[in-house]
């Protein structure tokens, strides 16, 4: 039988342009990374034949477009998200795309999301687990949220580095440990805050298995529960985060995804490669072990199973 075809929800591009942007605002290690990687069409679309992944939906990884400018940020979404529409109109049956957002300026973020949606067709947009400090609960952006949410619209959350990154990192790479716990922090922000529980129609894709939450949500929970952390009439911790959805870019089995199916179980879980940004052997070895792992219990296969649910959320189903 052939395999099932994988859907990858957490995958990236990046393009001359916006490394020279980057590279402008002194980023030359982006979080710590020894450099910036390439990329192409071709070369992703190879990935995708030997890794058997049927379509990919791009984005922008950290460190996002906003280098410190407000108006350089509008204009490089603009760019990337133009060049990611055209690459998926050129590959409809390949490549999606979540469009790039100039977030911390909300105002700016709401126009480039009408743009990107409505005239570049997006599958979505991109956010990071915090914008200069700005997490994604802060009543700042509750605006976007709002219009976001009337829209149902799927949120990327991709992981960033921490405020005082260098100094929690001890010198390595933040991908390796900060990002998973940024995107813990920034989940735990818009539990919270209570975005969750408000704006329910957001279809939100957490990265890396929700990194550190599957381990926290018990802890979350007495927190809200016995110390006054969150509105006690909401659902539990557990519940609000087993609604949002999550890939499984990193290293899935065979511990990472067993935590997260103890947790949060496989109904919202998808793949993800985090190609380019993971190398390609790097990608294909992942991939061989998602295909050794032992099968779900619903579902002949792992890429049954999030393929399934990737169909699932680019429906709208919030079953």
């Amino acid at each position: 039988m052939t395999p099932t075809g994988l859907v990858d929800v957490h995958a990236h591009f990046v393009t001359d342009g916006y490394v020279a942007a980057a590279r402008s605002a002194g980023i030359e290690h982006p979080d710590g990374m020894p450099g910036w990687p390439g990329w192409s069409v071709e070369h992703h679309l190879d990935l995708m034949e030997r890794a058997g992944i049927e379509k990919s939906y791009l984005s922008i990884s950290s460190p996002g477009v906003h280098f410190g400018d407000d108006a350089a940020a509008r204009a490089l979404a603009r760019e990337v998200n133009e060049f990611g529409a055209r690459v998926r109109a050129a590959h409809p049956h390949r490549f999606g795309h979540f469009a790039s957002l100039p977030l911390p300026d909300v105002e700016s973020a709401l126009a480039e999301a009408a743009h990107a949606l409505d005239v570049l067709d997006a599958d979505g947009v991109t956010v990071e687990s915090n914008h200069h400090g700005v997490y994604l609960g802060d009543p700042r952006l509750e605006p976007l949220w709002e219009e976001l949410d009337r829209r149902g619209t799927v949120v990327f959350v991709h992981p960033t580095s921490p405020p005082h990154a260098d100094d929690l990192a001890l010198g390595r790479p933040r991908p390796m440990l900060e990002f998973l716990f940024d995107t813990a922090r920034t989940a735990s922000d818009l539990l919270f805050r209570g975005v969750l529980a408000r704006r329910p129609r957001i279809r939100w894709i957490l990265t890396h298995g929700g990194g550190a939450l599957p381990l926290l949500a018990d802890r979350m929970e007495l927190f809200r529960t016995h110390f006054g952390s969150g509105p006690e009439d909401a659902p539990s911790a557990l519940e609000q985060l087993g609604r949002l959805w999550y890939d499984m870019a990193g290293t899935p089995f065979p511990r990472q995804i067993p935590a997260f199916e103890a947790a949060f179980g496989t109904e919202r879980l998808l793949y993800g490669s985090d190609y380019c940004w993971t190398p390609a052997e790097a990608a294909l070895a992942q991939v061989a072990a998602v295909d050794a792992a032992p099968a779900p219990s619903d579902a002949a296969t792992w890429r049954d199973l999030t393929a399934r649910n990737a169909r699932r959320l680019f429906a709208g189903d919030a079953r």
